[in-house]
């Protein structure tokens, strides 16, 4: 399998300077907002589609992101001001992978409940990490000290990897 080529182009001026470019790799510092989540989601949609994926696997990819950066806002940082959101995308071989860190008190993911079980299934939060699990190729969790940084991976394949390939 050949690499995919990767670039992506930032068609916005950054107000806050966050966002920090290098071969290919963009990455972005961001406030516990949701605004920045938002911000997270845009990035998302953005390079999945500048590195091949289609619409379907670009909501998806988006998607996820979305769920992994409310996660690190909300019940990482639990917003408070004076702690980050960092999130990274890269391309590696014919593979996304993006790193979404908070800076909060840390999460084991053992502890997360089963949103499909029956004492669950009503309840309004708790399908985040499921929605990763289930739109990503590969979700993995790892404690920073303080906070947690979640590893999301999708491969590129069939017609957006023969494309690359034929380039």
């Amino acid at each position: 399998m050949h690499p995919v080529a990767f670039s992506v182009r930032v068609a916005y001026e950054d107000p806050l300077n966050s966002l920090k470019m290098t071969g290919d790799r963009v990455s972005y510092t961001l406030d516990s907002t949701l605004e920045s989540v938002n911000t997270a989601e845009e990035a998302a949609v953005r390079i999945a589609s500048a590195v091949g994926f289609d619409e379907d696997e670009t909501q998806k990819i988006s998607m996820a992101v979305r769920e992994g950066a409310v996660n690190a806002v909300l019940h990482g940082n639990a917003y408070d001001p004076q702690k980050k959101l960092r999130i990274a995308f890269e391309k590696k071989g014919s593979s996304l992978v993006i790193t979404i860190a908070d800076e909060g008190k840390g999460l084991d993911p053992e502890k997360i409940p089963d949103p499909l079980a029956p004492e669950n299934l009503l309840k309004q939060s708790g399908r985040g990490v499921f929605l990763m699990r289930t739109f990503m190729d590969e979700v993995r969790f790892r404690s920073l000290h303080p906070g947690t940084e979640i590893t999301l991976l999708k491969q590129v394949r069939g017609a957006a990897a023969a494309k690359e390939r034929s380039k």
